[in-house]
């Protein structure tokens, strides 16, 4: 059987944040409802000393590289409609085992 790692990283522009206490709050709100609406693997991974950025690493986990391209799929377009940040770019690979 086959196993398919699908790993997403999306950089966001925080428009209007003004502390880092507003960024941690967006980012995490941001990776806590990915984590309940997909059951993905969410980590803030970068520009965690910048205000108005911030990076998030998504990871899915499956036996199906189209589920899973379309499980990001699915959290990308969330992400993008909660408009709590704009997605300024997004890295993507599925790794097959």
């Amino acid at each position: 059987m086959a196993m398919v790692v699908g790993v997403a990283k999306l950089s966001l522009r925080l428009h209007g944040n003004q502390s880092l206490k507003g960024n941690r709050k967006v980012i995490k709100s941001i990776c806590e409802r990915l984590r309940q609406r997909f059951n993905l693997a969410v980590a803030e991974t970068d520009a965690q000393d910048l205000w108005q950025a911030g990076e998030v690493g998504v990871v899915a986990v499956g036996d199906l590289g189209s589920f899973i391209d379309s499980k990001l799929d699915n959290a990308i377009n969330f992400v993008e409609d909660m408009q709590l940040a704009e997605i300024v770019d997004v890295q993507r690979e599925l790794i097959h085992f």
